[in-house]
């Protein structure tokens, strides 16, 4: 579904990503993890054309989108949820979800999509009336994630989905991406500093540090101390 190769990236004359390459499959979830700072979040953002690839490859489906706009990527079923989640905070859940449906196919289905997103996210449809501002943390991460399933996608780049949550609403936002993926069949690259999570979640997993993959391995292959070790 999801081919990167050799992706480089850059902020001015600082160079982030040298040549990374991995690989989504249709209806996987792959983890990304990797000590801070090191080009993860530039990963998803060059993917989804936020931030472009200056270099290298990144095909969906076969078809090459590094140079298209996000908007188009969009359009071709990539969803982007950054870790600051960015939603409008004085309009209500339902108008968020709304804005995420802009697309023409994803107004066509927008009934549908709703369902589904209220089935995934119940406390959403208890809380869609209510502004974004009032919400938990949890609920704004919900909240975001939905805005992207609202776009049709059957591609999610969910950056730091845990991240500033408590315990519990850690465990049910990651039950939510569980979900998500099961009964659609959405495929999802994570991008996780708590690694126990993405393990528990993820089929695969790529180490990427200073702007390379060291690794890429079955989860089953992987412990929390072997991700560890590589990390320093």
């Amino acid at each position: 579904m999801l081919r990167v190769r050799d992706v480089t990236s850059s902020y001015g004359d600082i160079q982030v990503l040298r040549g990374v390459s991995l690989d989504l499959g249709d209806g996987e979830i792959v983890a990304l993890l990797g000590p801070n700072g090191h080009g993860k979040s530039t990963l998803l953002k060059a993917v989804a054309g936020v931030h472009p690839a200056t270099g290298g490859s990144i095909e969906l489906n076969g078809e090459e989108i590094r140079t298209e706009p996000p908007h188009r990527i969009v359009e071709r079923g990539v969803a982007y949820i950054p870790e600051e989640r960015y939603l409008f905070p004085d309009m209500t859940v339902f108008e968020n979800l709304r804005l995420g449906a802009y697309t023409r196919r994803a107004r066509e289905r927008f009934a549908e999509n709703l369902a589904f997103v209220y089935e995934i996210f119940p406390r959403l449809r208890e809380r869609r009336d209510q502004a974004c501002r009032s919400l938990s943390g949890g609920e704004s991460r919900m909240v975001a994630i939905a805005r992207g399933l609202m776009s049709g996608a059957r591609v999610l780049l969910v950056d730091e989905p845990s991240i500033g949550l408590a315990p519990a609403l850690k465990k049910d936002v990651y039950e939510a991406i569980r979900n998500i993926n099961r009964q659609a069949g959405i495929s999802v690259l994570l991008v996780e500093q708590e690694i126990e999570y993405a393990l528990r979640l993820a089929e695969r997993a790529y180490l990427l540090k200073k702007g390379t993959i060291l690794f890429e391995r079955p989860v089953s292959e992987l412990d929390v101390a072997h991700v560890k070790e590589a990390y320093f």
